[in-house]
């Protein structure tokens, strides 16, 4: 059972939950009492708790960012790293797209740690988040990732996933900016049966608060007396996922195993123990009772879209048809994806492919199971294969002293490297038509790798990786880890880090200057961009109705990620899954700007200018005062990645706003400040907004500098204009003179 409380509620002694409306308790001061307050309070530069100004303790990112992030860090005057700084090649380890191009990134991080005095971890040896689990996560401290899976909140760290904007302002020692969130209390009770995995709680979760807000840039503080059953292992696999509700961060109440995790990790010293004060408040309150939850799969396309298996079985037919016209939709006609061909004879579920890794799946626990469930078994010589990546060397290592990596291969199995391509479709990319069931954290849209532009489209349901031992050991028939009675005989773990010790490069405190960064021929510095003016003539480039667009359709994953390093490169991609005139539309719009730069005006434009002359107090408008950008709309952008590339894409093809309902992230909307991207909303629905409509912004400035909430705007069409009302939601008073300096490196140029 998992109950969703309608109010505020307090937290007394750390068990016993008080409804607000039945308590007497001052809320404003037991707020000060959640572990989640006080480590924010003693990372906050500012002496205001209303306004946070966050530093962070250390700070991560992967082969797909850390680039980029350089290079903007450079830009801005950056000439050493003030923090620890983590460099893993967990993305594009493969080498295996675009040349030389991945090495190339991979040959510059490490450079870029020895000039400026970065950690380093190369191809196949970690992946971002265990690494960091392992080496820099501690109770009480805060850690900044580029990555949005960036959460270690079972081991005392409140840690955020952001794009790479933020990331640059830590390495020049500027602060994250952010209005002190609410905190909700995620109370565990009872205890999980054995063949429940970690998946199946987060999904459980994640399908009671995504599509109704209830975590929305919150974070989620886990409390109550069911963390104290289940290792710290097992919580890791939970916390990761809690990305996926769309939460700002979490944190965890820590006891004698977190401490017996950092002792066996060789930092007993970061052990602290964390607990709510006596009384605290929360904003709200998930209330799960961890016996009740049953193994679950998330269908495509969504870690929301989820039921229990038993569930699923009990409505397989009706549950399908919807997953196939939900995958219809996603195609839009330029593909097949079928699931009722699926169905066998006796009415269970067949799928193509298993798939146990990455920050979440990888873990020693899961794969000890695994191994357990397919000891002594086949998963068979037809179509069905399992893949399995450790998540990190010392995981790998002990999995292999102990025979358990022996038990996997003799069943069938295929055991990788530490690699994440499977999350996002640089790796195991599933046959068309194919289902594949897979313990890592997302299953969007081709996120797996699928083409639907090319007639190739297949899809990803999610799954504990219990569940997935136990349908390979079913030969691929979808079956629960519930009737396997071979669950919980886990040996202890024996974390050894000689694989570190030999491969990964630490120059923290120890930067050399004189160290020349090494640049590929993909490498390449950011374009300029320019300053905002007092006025703006938008275009729209694109219109995109669904209910939510994901990150991944922005800028899609898979091969692309090897342009990363690219700006211009990397932007030729975006929308390209969605949209695929976005790009020539913004293009065009770009070309206008660049001649308006130049001192001209186009010959298309001067109808439109004559239109704006005709509104009062613009008859003598400047045309060439006036920026020119493209614009797109889109009800509710950004769910999922930190990719900042997702806006600076937009960006560098001369994107100079987004009109939407709301936004699906908060990280997704401060990539698109820190480059420049005005985050409109729209009074009222867009029905009047179509592509290729202009919009006149007047006095933008001017409203940024002060009230937000009424911003006057008109549709220009060929023969009157149409008044609309935009609005932006509060920022702070930097991110304004961000958006008017046209970017956070001009921003920081201007500082300099």
């Amino acid at each position: 059972m998992i109950k969703l409380y309608n109010e505020g509620i307090f937290l007394k002694d750390g068990y016993t939950i008080i409804p607000e409306s039945q308590s007497h308790y001052d809320k404003n001061e037991a707020k000060k009492g959640t572990i989640a307050y006080h480590i924010m309070n003693n990372h906050n530069m500012s002496n205001n708790m209303e306004h946070l100004r966050i530093k962070f303790d250390s700070m991560a990112s992967h082969d797909i960012t850390y680039v980029g992030i350089i290079q903007t860090a450079r830009a801005s005057g950056m000439k050493k790293f003030p923090l620890p700084y983590v460099m893993t090649c967990c993305h594009n380890s493969l080498c295996a797209v675009g040349g030389t191009i991945n090495d190339d990134d991979h040959l510059f991080g490490l450079s870029a740690a020895k000039k400026y005095g970065g950690i380093y971890v190369p191809p196949h040896i970690a992946v971002i988040h265990q690494y960091m689990r392992e080496n820099f996560a501690g109770c009480g401290k805060m850690i900044l990732g580029s990555d949005s899976h960036t959460r270690y909140g079972a081991l005392g760290t409140m840690a955020i996933g952001e794009g790479g904007g933020e990331l640059v302002k830590q390495l020049l020692e500027d602060t994250y900016d952010i209005d002190l969130p609410d905190v909700i209390a995620v109370y565990l009770d009872g205890k999980p049966h054995p063949w429940v995995g970690p998946h199946d709680i987060a999904l459980a979760i994640i399908r009671e608060v995504f599509k109704n807000g209830y975590v929305k840039n919150k974070v989620m503080e886990f409390v109550g007396p069911g963390i104290s059953t289940i290792d710290t292992d097992y919580r890791n696999g939970i916390d990761v996922m809690t990305t996926e509700t769309t939460c700002l961060s979490s944190i965890w109440r820590t006891d004698e195993d977190t401490h017996d995790y950092l002792k066996e990790h060789h930092r007993e010293a970061d052990y602290k123990t964390l607990n709510p004060d006596s009384i605290a408040y929360y904003e709200g309150c998930v209330y799960v009772d961890l016996s009740t939850i049953k193994p679950m799969i998330a269908l495509p396309f969504h870690p929301s879209h989820a039921y229990e298996i038993d569930e699923l079985y009990e409505n397989l037919i009706p549950i399908l048809k919807e997953t196939e016209k939900a995958a219809a939709k996603v195609s839009e006609g330029k593909a097949h994806f079928t699931l009722l061909d699926k169905v066998t004879s006796d009415g269970k579920l067949m799928v193509q492919q298993g798939v146990i890794g990455g920050c979440s799946g990888g873990t020693y626990s899961n794969i000890v199971e695994a191994a357990h469930a397919l000891k002594g078994k086949t998963i068979g010589n037809d179509e069905f294969y399992l893949s399995i990546y450790p998540s990190s060397q010392p995981v790998y290592t002990d999995l292999d002293r102990k025979g358990f990596l022996a038990d996997l291969m003799d069943s069938g199995a295929l055991i990788r490297s530490a690699f994440c391509g499977p999350c996002f479709g640089a790796g195991d990319i599933p046959a068309n038509n194919a289902i594949s069931i897979r313990h890592n954290t997302r299953n969007f849209p081709n996120r797996e790798g699928s083409k639907p532009g090319q007639g190739q489209m297949s899809a990803v349901a999610l799954m504990d990786a219990r569940s997935i031992a136990a349908t390979a050991a079913n030969g691929g028939i979808l079956t629960s880890a519930e009737h396997l009675d071979i669950w919980g005989d886990i040996p202890e773990y024996h974390y050894n880090d000689r694989s570190y010790q030999s491969r990964v490069y630490n120059g923290f405190n120890h930067p050399d200057n004189t160290k020349e960064l090494r640049y590929g021929p993909n490498i390449k510095d950011w374009p300029k961009l320019g300053a905002l003016t007092d006025h703006i003539l938008l275009k729209t480039a694109s219109k995109i109705e669904d209910e939510v667009t994901t990150t991944d359709e922005l800028i899609p994953s898979g091969e692309t990620s090897s342009y990363r390093s690219n700006p211009l490169g990397l932007a030729e991609f975006t929308l390209s899954r969605r949209d695929p005139l976005y790009v020539q539309r913004s293009k065009s719009i770009r070309d206008l700007e660049q001649q308006r730069c130049l001192g001209h005006t186009s010959k298309s434009l001067e109808n439109i200018f004559n239109i704006i002359k005709s509104i009062k107090g613009f008859e003598a408008l400047n045309p060439l005062e006036v920026e020119i950008g493209s614009v797109l709309y889109a009800n509710k952008p950004g769910d999922g990645s930190a990719r900042e590339q997702a806006a600076s894409c937009q960006r560098v093809l001369g994107g100079l706003a987004n009109i939407t309902q709301e936004y699906a992230t908060k990280r997704y909307r401060s990539n698109c400040i820190n480059w420049g991207i005005l985050p409109f909303h729209l009074k009222g629905q867009p029905d009047n907004l179509k592509i290729n409509d202009y919009i006149f912004v007047p006095n933008i400035k001017e409203k940024l500098a002060n009230s937000l909430d009424n911003i006057p705007a008109y549709i220009i069409r060929e023969d009157s204009y149409i008044p609309i009302s935009l609005y932006i939601l509060d920022m702070t008073d930097n991110e304004k003179e961000i958006l008017k300096a046209g970017s956070l490196i001009n921003y920081n140029r201007n500082k300099q």
